[in-house]
């Protein structure tokens, strides 16, 4: 039986520069089974998930919701909600946590501010484990229930203490797909070895750039010009590159990436189309995804000169 996954697999679409585009994470506990569009079809209060939805529009926060590993039988979960809140940005990562008893209480918080970095007291410092969040949302595609729930599963019987389910994370043809928390760092095609290798890096503050899509804080080009330069360097410290500008429009941007050492990066990205044809999600029509190609990597220097880097990276 073909799929998505299986497609996208055999014909090697590259993975940087995928990832699902926020500053800001809002995770909220709800077992139980989810429809294509969780907010509004699940056991949450579907005026309660439209809210939240409204709420976040434009403020750089993306809404999901979560739940543990495991059956999840056709019930309306437990009286009180897990709830995580992460920012990406390098600098200023973060990621607290805190129980409530009625998800409606979100709608208070303001996330225009959450969206820029500040949390503005919610919760409590999440000190634990990172998180692992792995797509299983089969009403949305299949590919996520088929290969998503079996890794998540496997990562919980293992003892990773991190580890939920997600509602949606795009890009269903690379399932299992997976996203790090507090640092937004996304991966695709996953496999549990990998994940803890993942996991173990973060726990030490590196990154791992095999099998990453991008980090969430970052629009399309800027999440390939990153993982570009931590290619080109073999700069893995997590908080140590940001994205400060992107410079020209589609298709072809340049994009500045910047050291907390002071050396700066240009990195020239064009978009173009992945061919042959292939289905973007199980069921959907042949399409021809929008891609990101690193053409250019190039050293800034003081004085304005710069030199070139092999570029090595070409995401889709």
């Amino acid at each position: 039986m073909s799929t998505c996954a299986t497609a996208a697999r055999d014909l090697d679409e590259p993975l940087a520069g995928t990832a699902a585009t926020a500053r800001t994470w809002l995770l909220l506990e709800q077992p139980g089974p989810w429809g294509a569009k969780a907010l509004t079809s699940s056991h949450l209060d579907p005026e309660v998930g439209r809210a939240l939805e409204t709420a976040a529009e434009g403020t750089g926060v993306r809404v999901a919701l979560i739940r543990r590993p495991g059956r999840h039988a056709d019930c309306h979960g437990p009286a009180r909600h897990q709830v995580y809140v992460a920012h990406t940005a390098p600098g200023n990562a973060w990621l607290r946590g805190h129980v409530i008893d009625d998800p409606a209480r979100l709608l208070d918080l303001d996330f225009t501010a959450l969206g820029a970095g500040d949390h503005g007291g919610f919760g409590t410092p999440h000190t634990g484990d990172p998180l692992a969040l792995v797509c299983t949302n089969g009403k949305r595609d299949r590919c996520c229930a088929l290969l998503g729930r079996p890794l998540a599963t496997e990562l919980a019987a293992s003892g990773e203490q991190g580890v939920w389910e997600v509602t949606h994370l795009g890009g269903h043809r690379f399932s299992p797909t997976l996203l790090v928390l507090p640092h937004g760092y996304a991966y695709g095609r996953s496999e549990a070895h990998s994940v803890k290798e993942i996991l173990a890096a973060v726990r030490t503050g590196r990154v791992v750039t095999e099998g990453c899509r991008g980090r969430s804080a970052w629009d399309r080009p800027g999440q390939a010009a990153e993982l570009a330069v931590r290619t080109s360097t073999g700069e893995n410290a997590v908080g140590a590159l940001s994205v400060v500008r992107t410079d020209g429009a589609a298709p072809r941007r340049q994009v500045t990436v910047a050291h907390t050492d002071g050396r700066r990066w240009r990195v020239t990205v064009a978009q173009g189309a992945s061919l042959p044809p292939r289905p973007e999600s199980c069921g959907g029509a042949l399409g021809a995804p929008a891609r990101m190609d690193v053409v250019a990597v190039r050293e800034l220097e003081t004085q304005g000169v710069g030199r070139e880097i092999p570029a090595t990276v070409t995401s889709e």
